[in-house]
């Protein structure tokens, strides 16, 4: 799940109750869709990220460099 920081949900994805958390990053991250108030399209990129010790690993971090995102 990610959410914004007010804790309501951007996005989810369900996924049985043994597969890592870590493999699922890069599909929460791709649903996310924020409407614009006004015309345009619905945002898509966080400006950053926030999340625990196991999202640390080379695959996450390069992922985030590549999008331009920066990572807390």
């Amino acid at each position: 799940m990610a959410a914004d920081g007010e804790c309501r949900p951007l996005s989810l994805v369900i996924t049985p109750g043994q597969r890592a958390d870590c493999t699922q990053f890069e599909p929460v991250l791709d649903k996310i869709r924020v409407p614009r108030l006004g015309s345009g399209r619905p945002r898509r990129l966080p400006d950053s990220i926030g999340a625990d010790r196991a999202y640390s690993n080379g695959v996450v971090r390069s992922y985030l460099r590549r999008r331009g995102i920066s990572g807390t």
